[in-house]
């Protein structure tokens, strides 16, 4: 086949990028599982701390960049990290991103990231959306969770990084 007659042609050793957005409120080993399996297939990968206007977050947007960025430590090369209020796509067409990441625990998360893929499609076909499920050790956890978790003093460790653990005690005292 003629690389010219490829969906998606592009010189022989370019890198492909993508985005993971999120709220980030805050960064769990789960989303850790998705950006670790996410760098196996792409060359980079910015996360996108996305403002969400139906959440009220726990950290502030400098916090969340700032523990997600103290988790790649040394892979600043393959991993950055970024901000944005806008639409995600539109990020990842202002920066020449080729995709983006979107993590699934449960069948309830497909219908929901399926017609947001769908839209970014409508707004922007040249992103493509790849959606990787989460690992089975992390399914049933959520930013919401465990901050509910760690608001009650319940145990959290394991579930997130210890710097973020560290991060939520001193938020509950």
């Amino acid at each position: 086949m003629d690389a010219s007659n490829l969906p998606c042609p592009r010189e022989s050793g370019t890198a492909r990028s993508a985005l993971y957005p999120g709220t980030f409120d805050p960064i769990t080993n789960g989303h850790l599982d998705i950006i670790s399996r996410g760098l196996c297939v792409f060359e980079k990968i910015t996360v996108v701390v996305a403002k969400n206007v139906k959440k009220q977050p726990l950290f502030d947007l400098e916090e969340r960049c700032q523990l997600i960025r103290d988790c790649f430590v040394g892979l600043e090369d393959r991993v950055t990290v970024d901000a944005t209020s806008g639409l995600v796509v539109d990020y990842a067409l202002e920066h020449g991103i080729d995709a983006i990441i979107r993590g699934l625990r449960a069948i309830s998360d497909f219908d929901y990231e399926f017609q947001l893929a769908l839209m970014n499609r409508r707004l922007a076909p040249s992103v493509e959306t790849v959606f990787l499920m989460t690992g089975f050790r992390w399914i049933y956890i959520s930013s919401t969770a465990i901050k509910n978790a760690a608001r009650f003093g319940g145990h959290i460790s394991g579930l997130v990084p210890e710097h973020v653990e560290a991060a939520l005690k001193r938020k509950f005292g």
